[in-house]
């Protein structure tokens, strides 16, 4: 097989890898891990999703929940959540599931920490009922 052939069956693989993460996603699903929030020198860039990024806004950053999704995310350590949209794509820190915007870190009560362990629960998908 050629180095070109393979690249390309590789790249294929990572596409249906990825497409398949992206169509499992389901309103009601429940995720867990640590999130953090986007550094202020991002305000003003554009996302994956073609938006403006807006630290004042709620909205937040998923590697692969797609982009429209809206979730909830909660601190169970201290009781508080945030709904917002999913409009672009990262954390890309190993361990991280979720970037949010500099507000919906503000409503948490997790900007001086920097991270938390938080819920994400998947309320509604673009082109799928909500839960």
């Amino acid at each position: 097989m050629t180095t070109k052939l393979s690249l390309i069956l590789a790249g294929l693989l990572l596409l249906i890898g990825s497409s398949a993460s992206l169509m499992a996603a389901q309103p009601g699903q429940v995720l867990t891990g640590i999130a953090s929030y986007y550094h202020d020198s991002l305000h003003g860039n554009k996302t994956a999703s073609g938006k403006i990024y807006n630290k004042h806004k709620l909205s937040a950053a998923h590697k692969t929940l797609p982009l429209g999704t809206r979730v909830r995310v909660t601190d169970p350590s201290s009781g508080r959540s945030v709904v917002l949209e999913v409009n672009d794509r990262g954390p890309f820190v190993k361990g991280r599931i979720i970037d949010l915007s500099r507000r919906a870190a503000t409503e948490l009560g997790m900007l001086k920490k920097g991270l938390a362990k938080v819920k994400v629960e998947i309320l509604s998908v673009p082109g799928r009922s909500g839960a």
